[in-house]
């Protein structure tokens, strides 16, 4: 079975006014219409691969597995795979934006140097944000023209995929060097992580993993062996909110996105859930939510 680069190619072809794709491999998308975002705020979506979007005018807020992004002009962001992404917001008279979606088998074949992007911190999971000088965009903004005219205008399938590689090859060598030259504003973040901080993220990081099968609170304090009752505190003093409602709004996310766009029927996505039974998972959904499955799934 083909890989997908995104749940809907036709929903990403519609909001842009330049597209092209190379089968399941990745898609070029660039929006500079305003109007054409409202489309994608409507519910989050699910990437199927890497993502690498340029903002060149405008403002875009994305929110990516619950944590909200801000893309000024000149930004850049890389999105890791299996992520969920919403466009929050956007807001400018003269939006313009670059998007390209690769699949987690392209950019395999195009075998990265896996030390030269730890060492630039290139390492998405969710995002790995960059604000670029008006040259590095520039610059930027090159590659993505050359992976969209190789895409849309050579008829050599073959040749097409071997470009492509070299480009966006290219692309991201010249990211990873952007972001070594752009040290982090904030010093903390330099600094050796505390060990509470390292909990917490590990804890965002589990939950990304696991939350379509666990929900307890003692099964991720479990896994970072610490108690239930000490990663409810710190979570909640690093975040704001506990470590079950972290858990349960990843849950809602994907219950969501699974209503919204998965074909399934209330009784599937339940079990895929892990939920002991659709009528469990309705009470739990509309708890968080206000409304049933079914009502979210026909609104």
């Amino acid at each position: 079975m083909k890989e997908k680069v995104i749940i809907s190619t036709r929903s990403m072809e519609r909001v842009s006014t330049e597209f092209s794709k190379l089968g399941s491999d990745y898609i070029f998308a660039r929006m500079s219409d305003i109007n054409l975002f409202a489309d994608m705020s409507k519910a989050p979506t699910r990437l199927g691969g890497v993502l690498i979007a340029l903002t060149l005018r405008g403002e875009i807020e994305l929110e990516v597995n619950l944590s909200r992004y801000t893309l000024q002009p000149d930004t850049i962001v890389v999105l890791g795979p299996d992520c969920l992404v919403q466009t929050r917001n956007a807001k400018g008279e003269n939006m313009d934006a670059y998007v390209l979606i690769a699949s987690e088998s392209f950019m395999r074949d195009i075998n990265l140097d896996i030390n030269m992007l730890t060492a630039a911190r290139m390492t998405p999971s969710p995002a790995n944000v960059l604000r670029l000088s008006a040259e590095e965009s520039a610059l930027m903004t090159k590659y993505f023209e050359l992976i969209h005219s190789n895409t849309s205008t050579n008829t050599d399938e073959k040749c097409v995929r071997s470009i492509s590689r070299c480009l966006i090859s290219a692309a991201v060598y010249q990211l990873i060097q952007f972001t070594m030259n752009h040290p982090p504003h904030n010093s903390a973040s330099t600094a050796v992580r505390s060990r509470r901080s390292s909990y917490v993220k590990d804890f965002i990081r589990l939950v990304h993993e696991h939350h379509r099968r666990e929900r307890s609170v003692s099964f991720y304090a479990s896994k970072l062996f610490i108690s239930p009752k000490y990663l409810s505190l710190i979570v909640k003093e690093s975040t704001g909110k506990s470590a079950a409602e972290w858990i349960d709004e990843y849950v809602v996310l994907e219950a969501k996105n699974l209503l919204r766009f998965s074909g399934k029927n209330v009784q599937q996505i339940a079990y895929e859930l892990n939920f002991t039974n659709q009528s469990s998972f309705g009470k739990y959904f509309k708890h968080l939510t206000g409304m049933s499955p079914t009502e979210y799934q026909k609104s």
